[in-house]
């Protein structure tokens, strides 16, 4: 008998109708020398503390660092977790083979692995990769099953990404709170500074955007422009724009346009007030912008938060009720891109999208578009961009809709011609000083009909048609002169958080550069949510609208913390680099394990040595949550 394990019950119905498994038993299905059973999520976890020693029991700075000689697992403690494993031990002990069907990621492995070695199986084991839950999709897998010796990096990967989550957090978070817990008794016993690899450098990101735009001092400038034929020209600084460089590459940053002084200012003004302005060029350019590019998870988080409102957790789990409906992919993913052998497939994806049929004119009849920019195998390692799979869609809820709506659209974007605009810059001169106005004329929208409110590349949101120039024609117009001051940075909303915790940190809108720094991101695309949900819970950080802040105590917390590795969003990007290549077999598990228990070491080391008597307090509002939980 070949026994199918997979992640979930609703996906475990799924594969088991397409292997003809229809008689259903207690807590799994059978039919045609095939058993499907499921997990539900995670069954195992880690050991506890006290598991590997007694003395660790109980939270004492003298029993830090705890760092088990080997790591063992155990069954989460629940009832229903108990009964379905005792199913699964008992179909894996009498199996001839079994196939991996979890989720075709590294957490879907890491949960189906460990629980194959808490029930002991023994016999071969296969895995099925996809990337939909379609029927073709679950055929074609199990025609291309792999040994699951193919995905052992995967795992390793995993594995050492657990390991290194309990490591530091369970000896950081008792460090921390022993050291610096406020000894105030209406704190309680039970109140935990808790100390994550991933959640405290998102939590210092916030706090130190957060003490940006309290020390800001706003600087003023005065800006003068001129008006000439109801057109406003602004005035051509010689320090306009300055080059400042990213990560070895050049991007444009405008500093403010105007006078340090009134006083430069209104003498300029006056200066220019009787003068005749004087067209000198007119230069008119033709450009294009490509659709945008598709989908991956941050991306589609970021962009749900932004339309919609959505939470980062409410946009994944949307798009993962969305994959088990069968209408798109695989959600959890960190590319754009497609892989070339999907090209063939895009018309059957677009004939299955019959309401979408009026966007599609524009490409009806014609060869589908194939882009490097969509279309690059080399940028895909295990699962592609999130696109539709062409089925009926016609079950989904109004928040499912919106989101579906958003990713069908991005997938006929891919298709569409470039859109066509023409820039048109004026240049005039009144007396010393030269003058500029832009204007952009859209010639042909093309994919912008899909996406409407989608800007141009420049960051216009909409057009500004400037009346008909001739070099050489002069008159009058009329200077102004505007009090103006330089403005704090903005707080972090979900979506520009994530964005931060995909770049490490660094704010950046080319998407190329943002590629690149994808490898040091903090944390995983289906991890982030639930790291800002985590801080949320823990009362560290709270919304205003859409604006995240961090809570006194949370910023008391990144305050006491002086070690970098435990707050700096770079350095842990690096460690998630490293977590990445051992994936790829760039790296080895052993050593990350290594520089892990010597990093946690020389953490407790230097927290003890600490003879300050500094303490984390914790908000009245915070007291009442935290005696809630207890």
């Amino acid at each position: 008998m070949i026994v199918c394990i997979a992640e979930k019950p609703s996906v475990a119905k799924d594969i088991a109708k397409v292997l003809g498994a229809n008689t259903s038993k207690d807590g799994y299905m059978e039919g045609n020398g095939y058993q499907v059973t499921w997990t539900y999520g995670h069954l195992c976890e880690l050991k506890e503390p006290h598991e590997y020693h007694s003395n660790w029991r109980y939270w004492s700075l003298g029993a830090l660092p705890m760092i088990p000689e080997r790591f063992g697992i155990r069954l989460k403690k629940d009832k229903g977790i108990e009964h379905q494993f005792q199913v699964i031990q008992s179909l894996m002990k009498n199996a001839d083979s079994i196939i991996n069907c979890g989720d075709a990621g590294q957490e879907g492995e890491l949960i189906q692995r460990w629980v194959m070695q808490l029930a002991g199986a023994k016999c071969p084991v296969m895995r099925l990769w996809i990337s939909s839950l379609t029927e073709e999709a679950i055929r074609e897998g199990f025609q291309t099953l792999k040994d699951q010796s193919h995905y052992q990096s995967l795992y390793e990967a995993g594995l050492m990404r657990a390991i290194g989550d309990w490591t530091l957090g369970m000896n950081a978070t008792r460090l921390y709170t022993l050291k610096y817990r406020s000894n105030d008794r209406n704190n309680g016993p039970g109140q935990v500074l808790s100390i994550g690899r991933v959640q405290t450098p998102t939590l210092a990101l916030i706090v130190r955007r957060q003490q940006e735009i309290e020390n800001f001092v706003p600087t003023k400038y005065w800006v003068l422009t001129t008006t000439y034929r109801d057109t406003v020209f602004n005035v051509i600084m010689d320090d306009e724009e300055e080059e400042k460089t990213i990560e070895g590459k050049n991007r444009k940053e405008r500093t403010p346009k105007g006078f340090k002084t009134q006083e430069e200012g209104q003498a300029a003004m006056d200066a220019i007030r009787d003068l005749s302005f004087k067209v000198t060029k007119v230069e008119k350019k033709k450009g294009k912008e490509a659709p945008p590019r598709l989908f991956d998870l941050t991306s589609l988080q970021v962009e749900c938060n932004k339309k919609f409102g959505y939470s980062a957790e409410q946009t994944l789990n949307l798009i993962q009720s969305l994959y088990e409906k069968k209408v798109t992919t695989y959600p959890r993913v960190d590319t754009t891109f497609l892989p070339d052998d999907i090209y063939p497939k895009c018309p059957q994806i677009l004939n299955g999208l019959r309401e979408y049929f009026p966007l599609m004119e524009r490409i009806k009849g014609q060869k589908l578009r194939k882009d490097k920019k969509y279309f690059d195998s080399s940028k895909v390692t295990d699962h592609h961009a999130i696109i539709p799979t062409g089925q009926s869609a016609n079950n989904l809820n109004e928040s499912e809709r919106k989101v579906f709506d958003l990713i069908v659209r991005r997938f006929i974007g891919i298709f569409y011609p470039d859109c066509i605009f023409e820039t048109t810059t004026v240049t005039g001169q009144v007396g010393d000083l030269g003058f500029k106005a832009t204007g952009k004329h859209i010639t042909d929208p093309a994919w912008r009909i899909l996406l409407p409110s989608a800007n141009l590349a420049d960051n216009n949101n909409e057009e500004k048609v400037l009346p008909a120039f001739t070099k050489g024609e002069e008159g009058p117009h009329q200077p102004d002169l505007a009090e103006k001051q330089t403005t704090p940075p903005k707080p972090y909303t979900e979506a520009t958080l994530l964005r931060a915790m995909e770049t490490a940190g660094k704010t950046v809108e080319d998407e190329e550069l943002r590629d690149a720094l994808k490898e040091n991101g903090i944390g995983r695309p289906s991890t982030r949510a639930a790291i800002i949900e985590t801080l949320f819970r823990r009362r560290y950080i709270r919304k205003e609208r859409t604006s995240l802040w961090a809570t006194p105590t949370g910023v008391e917390l990144i305050g006491i913390i002086h070690e970098e590795l435990l707050k700096s969003a770079e350095l842990t990007g690096i460690w998630e680099r490293k977590l990445r290549q051992i994936e790829h077999q760039q790296y080895d598990a052993h050593q990350f394990l290594n520089e892990l228990k010597q990093m946690v070491s020389d953490i407790v080391l230097e927290v003890m040595r600490d003879n300050s008597n500094r303490h984390v307090s914790i908000t009245p509002e915070e007291k009442k949550s935290s005696k809630k939980k207890a």
